[in-house]
């Protein structure tokens, strides 16, 4: 497997609608909605473009093979580097390898002190972020959506 991380803007606009209009992929994406077209999308980069100038890191493209198989990294909310990952379902087996490379980069390339995730009140099926260090870090409240964020700190990192 060939994975790249690229930036958002390089990638063409009718992958990135596709994936983000994904039905399989809007289920969980609670900010997500199924009307993502051209004229969003062209914002939408260009806010997570201004990330890397705002805070020194932003979310990624991910080609694996040299197809675009989603996006993701570490966005700013609330004051935290925030980590996302949304891949097309055909690439979800490879979830685990792209977090690793993100959360590498966060702390050995960045000198982050910690990464989190949020994660909606509904989703149950938390093992996996707690298997590989992740704490329960209260709730925060982005765009009127409640989520229960999730820390991992760079010192509990082996």
């Amino acid at each position: 497997m060939d994975l790249q991380f690229k930036r958002l803007s390089e990638i063409s606009s009718a992958d990135i609608i596709d994936l983000n209009n994904n039905p399989v992929v809007l289920r969980h994406m609670p900010l997500g909605r199924p009307d993502f077209d051209q004229a969003k999308c062209s914002a939408w980069v260009a806010e997570k473009e201004s990330q890397w100038m705002l805070n020194g890191y932003g979310p990624w493209a991910f080609m694996v093979d040299q197809k675009f198989a989603g996006w993701g990294g570490l966005q700013q909310t609330e004051g935290d580097a925030d980590l996302a990952l949304v891949l097309h379902p055909d690439y979800w087996g490879l979830g685990k390898a792209i977090y690793d490379e993100i959360v590498r980069r966060a702390f050995q390339e960045m000198g982050l002190e910690s990464v989190t995730v949020l994660l909606a009140p509904t989703r149950t099926r938390i093992k996996g972020i707690l298997r590989v260090g992740f704490q329960p870090d209260g709730e925060v409240n982005v765009d009127g959506t409640r989520f229960v964020r999730y820390r991992l700190l760079a010192s509990t990192r082996a």
